[in-house]
């Protein structure tokens, strides 16, 4: 029989293919699951068809899974929440849900990126919108959404400064199949998540324009350099970039063409636009945003990221993707 604890319900906010493959996952470790979408025509259609049919289909939700539409109603019945809206929306997000929060609500959050325009890590701008007193973690680590749904082995990190919450958050998730990894290195395991979907972007450029693996190898071991070197300049834990949330989920995205921001970058080196690859992908590639707040955050720590420079410039069209490998090459030769 599950605990108490674990029979306390959790709400997902966000449907799209990651938010719904966390839901399930929690409805088969038999934890009551809201997932909450904010389109409701297609909350209507997940309901009656009991799957996520635009980005999860064929695999059919558990009992304990449950759609909403309504983020108000939710918020006032429930006190453990899972947030896996895109950056962009993060913020909004937490204001809305404020208001009806309980004094014992738990807020942790699967989105991976900055917030945009201020280049702010998603802890910042959740103790801004909630408080000190909230309780918070982040998941993170690498993960793709159809092969958790389809309940392959996976590892995952869960985060939080306060040892207990990251626990709790982590028992929200484990079972035969998932082990999940517990870290009181918020920063390290947010910046972890974020840098990588920019890496593997250039990763993807580099093999778009047919430049075989030892040029993707050292994109992604380079790659690591900068997250490590920025990471560490605003108070993560080196150690954190070697594991799970860092090393781990960098190789993941940038080697396998599940990875949305990894097919951005191929396209992008294959010559097609940018708003015409983000038009046929259909859902966010965080990576696009995050090159440029990156690349500010990085400045404003007088940290060194070159790979992240010369992809934020291909993003916003200021070079092509030959120049920016050219400009990668041509820099002065250094230790490594």
């Amino acid at each position: 029989m599950p605990s108490t604890q674990q029979s306390k319900p959790v709400a997902v906010l966000g449907a799209g293919s990651w938010g719904t493959a966390l839901a399930i996952l929690l409805a088969r470790n038999n934890i009551p699951t809201y997932l909450w979408g904010h389109d409701p025509a297609r909350i209507a259609l997940m309901e009656h068809e009991r799957e996520n049919s635009v980005y999860l289909p064929g695999i059919s939700f558990p009992e304990a899974l449950q759609v909403r539409d309504n983020l108000v109603e939710l918020a006032g019945k429930v006190d453990r929440f899972l947030v896996v809206v895109p950056s962009h929306a993060f913020r909004e997000t937490l204001e809305f849900i404020k208001p009806k929060l309980a004094a014992s609500a738990e807020i942790a959050w699967a989105t991976k990126g900055l917030e945009p325009g201020s280049h702010k890590l998603l802890s910042q701008v959740a103790a801004e919108v909630l408080g000190p007193d909230i309780r918070t973690a982040v998941v993170s680590g690498p993960t793709f959404a159809r092969e958790v749904a389809q309940n392959l082995p996976t590892a995952v990190t869960a985060a939080s400064a306060d040892e207990a919450i990251a626990e709790e958050v982590a028992n929200w998730l484990r079972n035969d199949r998932v082990r999940v990894y517990t870290n009181t290195d918020i920063i390290g395991v947010q910046l972890g998540g974020a840098i990588k979907n920019v890496i593997a972007i250039a990763a993807g450029i580099s093999d778009g324009l047919g430049f075989g693996a030892n040029a993707r190898v050292a994109l992604i071991t380079r790659g690591l350099a900068e997250l490590t070197r920025l990471g560490v300049a605003i108070g993560g834990h080196p150690e954190t970039f070697m594991g799970l949330a860092g090393v781990g989920d960098l190789i993941l995205t940038c080697t396998d063409d599940q990875s949305r921001n990894r097919r951005v970058g191929i396209a992008l080196g294959k010559g097609r636009k940018l708003g015409e690859i983000l038009g046929e992908l259909g859902q966010e590639a965080e990576g696009v945003n995050t090159a440029r707040e990156l690349l500010a955050l990085a400045e404003e720590n007088g940290v060194d990221m070159p790979i992240t420079e010369q992809t934020a410039r291909v993003l916003v069209s200021e070079c092509s993707p030959q120049e920016a490998v050219e400009a990668l090459l041509s820099r002065e030769p250094k230790p490594e």
